[in-house]
């Protein structure tokens, strides 16, 4: 986005193809959680902006636009969706109806309040619906790419519990009627399998109790800022992980710049937006730098958050004063990484998952037949 483009976008949904069972799970990984949470789902204001924009830029008041989506929608965003049209009967601008129903972030009304003002309202509500596609799309590239190796790995841990439970136990019986010594491999085989069996209840109780203080701790910032530290710090996964926010943030600082809000407000909103600790807190001293004096490339060059290309980039967006065209193109680059490195993910892990397991279930079996064919060395 080299600026904002005032041409509607006129966009018919394509039938969706059948689904894989990988596909349904990663759809199932994608969906918003919103436990103690009054935001909408990304989803959701996706259809809104879209339908809204080819609405509006179809000369429809914003009063009958909002009464066509009330009709359309289920029965939360209807009442979501009311409130605000009846907020703008009442004299309220759309921006102050959204802020005021508190199911919208700062980044939106604040953008939609620029547009209002400056006559653009209907390219930041097109804008702010292709944000939302571009941060889905994101969303289900990640965790498409994660569904088949959870896919395999359950099925590998189902199998390994279902063998160290039933099948070894039975091996088990038999070395004993024939007495001698196990080699170490079944010792140890065994003697797994006599743990799992022993306190798999206890180990199925604290993995519930764990997941649950991770649930309820997940809005925290020690969890956020720990979790995000982790995620980054992981091969393959982090460079992706890292990316998609700077995608993500690259395209909420291309809108505003385009639509002419001051740097540091447009900082503060992107900020707000995002919720990645990594990014936050850099944001934060960013915007301190900027506010005695600093360039914005110099200050994001303090942090290795932000890679050298991105402060190359902004360092000439800054001279020639083109921000938005820089960040635009910075947002798409990030993207197309991404839907590389996710689809380069998936076609690598799945032939690893299949070794392992095939290690896994391989190393069980030998330990299981070693014995076996000892005696039957011995007896020969």
């Amino acid at each position: 986005m080299s600026g904002l483009q005032l041409t509607p976008s006129r966009r018919t949904a394509p039938k969706p193809p059948a689904e894989s069972f990988a596909s349904r799970l990663g759809k199932l990984l994608n969906q918003d959680l919103a436990f103690g949470s009054r935001r909408l789902k990304d989803s959701h204001k996706e259809a809104l902006y879209l339908e809204l924009g080819l609405l509006l830029s179809a000369g429809v008041d914003i009063k009958a636009a909002l009464d066509l989506q009330v009709q359309q929608q289920g029965a939360s965003m209807q009442r979501v969706l009311a409130a605000v049209r009846d907020s703008i009967v009442g004299g309220r601008s759309l921006s102050a109806a959204l802020q005021q129903s508190g199911h919208f972030t700062p980044y939106e009304y604040h953008s939609l309040q620029i547009g209002e003002e400056t006559g653009q309202l209907v390219a930041i509500v097109e804008e702010l619906a292709r944000f939302y596609t571009r941060k889905i799309k994101q969303r289900r590239q990640v965790t498409q790419a994660m569904a088949y190796p959870i896919v395999v790995l359950s099925t590998a841990v189902a199998a390994v519990l279902f063998m160290l439970n039933f099948i070894v136990p039975m091996f088990s019986d038999v070395f004993k009627q024939f007495g001698g010594k196990l080699p170490p491999l079944t010792q140890a085989i065994v003697y797994l399998s006599a743990l799992v069996r022993s306190y798999w209840s206890s180990g199925a109780v604290i993995l519930l109790l764990i997941l649950l203080a991770l649930r309820l701790a997940r809005r925290t910032p020690a969890y956020q800022r720990l979790a995000s530290e982790l995620v980054l710090r992981l091969p393959i996964i982090g460079p992706i992980v890292k990316r998609v926010y700077l995608a993500r943030l690259c395209s909420s600082l291309a809108l505003l710049s385009g639509a002419h809000v001051p740097l540091l407000q447009a900082l503060t909103l992107a900020r707000q937006m995002l919720g990645f600790w990594p990014i936050n807190r850099a944001l934060e001293e960013v915007e301190a730098r900027i506010m005695r004096g600093a360039t914005l490339y110099g200050s994001l060059q303090q942090f290795p958050i932000f890679d050298a290309r991105m402060i190359a980039l902004l360092k000439v967006g800054e001279e020639v004063n083109k921000l938005d065209h820089f960040f635009s193109i910075l947002a798409q680059q990030y993207s197309e990484e991404v839907e590389y490195r996710t689809s380069l993910l998936s076609t690598a892990l799945e032939p690893l998952i299949i070794i392992f397991l095939g290690l896994v279930v391989g190393t069980i079996l030998v330990g299981m037949y070693l014995p076996i064919f000892q005696m039957s060395s011995a007896i020969g």
